[in-house]
């Protein structure tokens, strides 16, 4: 396992000025100012270096999606998700006043990866081999699985395999919506989950069917209203989406994802997110394809 050591101390000035006023001092370390480690260095020309300089970082990720990824009342988003893009940028010496995040939805993260729009992408997005053609993935950081989501009131669908035939909504672009497909489900799609609770109460659609840990993160926001049900049916590992190329900084990340398993900036992220909610799991292995 390669390590990335990218800590950052701060001077111990307060001490330093306390000391020297004291009069008649004689101890030379009296007067010593503690000397700080020098800021993270990178190759030239790396996207490392490009963003360092920058001193900021544009980050696409969800804001509907409670414990991963949600606007905040102060126009901030939160989330686990939202913590993982700090950690990130932290370790490029940006701090989290200097992140630019920008709303992505499903439908639109290559896009925005292949386009420049972003430098990353941190939004429940799952690493699969057909977004591995257009876009390169560090991690994964997390293993989700999809689940149903239904009224809290309804006792007949509890499988997937009741949803066979039956209207359920999902959300354009996604892996969900091509297993219900798969399934053969009716899916109706949207542009963000939070557009499947209305047809969800107004009985439009049985279901709501996507990663098990935005599911329960919708539950909790309307609660006694929805319930998750069954066990998950697939296998979602969440990576982070950038460059196609970028090889270089893929590792990079990868890097400092496993520093934070180790240092515990990666446990903390999620005690104070989706930890509220969901049992902590053990981070999955990253995969340097």
């Amino acid at each position: 396992m390669r390590h990335t050591k990218l800590t950052f101390i701060a001077l111990a000035a307060a001490t330093a000025l306390a000391l020297s006023a004291c009069a008649g001092s004689t101890d030379p370390a009296d007067d010593a100012a503690t000397t700080p480690e020098p800021a993270p260095s990178f190759a030239a020309g790396s996207t490392m270096q490009k963003l360092a300089d920058a001193g900021t970082i544009t980050i696409g990720t969800k804001f509907d999606q409670p414990l991963f990824g949600l606007m905040g009342p102060d126009n901030v988003p939160v989330g686990f998700d939202i913590e993982i893009g700090k950690i990130i940028a932290g370790s490029l010496g940006i701090p989290e006043d200097k992140i630019v995040w920008k709303e992505a939805v499903s439908a639109n993260r290559e896009p925005f990866i292949q386009n420049g729009e972003v430098d990353l992408v941190v939004a429940t997005y799952t690493i699969n081999d057909k977004r591995k053609e257009v876009v390169s993935f560090a991690g994964p950081y997390y293993m989700a699985g999809q689940s149903i989501l239904v009224k809290a009131d309804n006792d007949d669908i509890k499988t997937e395999d009741d949803l066979v035939g039956k209207p359920v909504c999902s959300v354009t672009g996604s892996t969900p919506a091509a297993k219900l497909a798969e399934l053969g489900a009716e899916p109706l799609l949207t542009d963000t989950y939070t557009n499947c609770l209305e047809p969800l109460r107004s009985g439009q659609v049985v279901a709501v069917s996507t990663d098990n840990v935005i599911l329960a993160g919708l539950a909790a926001q309307n609660e006694g209203e929805f319930k998750v049900v069954g066990k998950p049916f697939t296998d979602e590992p969440y990576g982070i989406g950038l460059a196609l190329d970028d090889t270089e900084f893929r590792d990079y990340i990868n890097d400092v994802l496993e520093e934070s398993y180790d240092d515990g900036s990666y446990q903390k992220a999620w005690d104070d997110t989706a930890g509220q909610v969901l049992e902590f799991v053990d981070p999955p292995a990253v995969d340097r394809y």
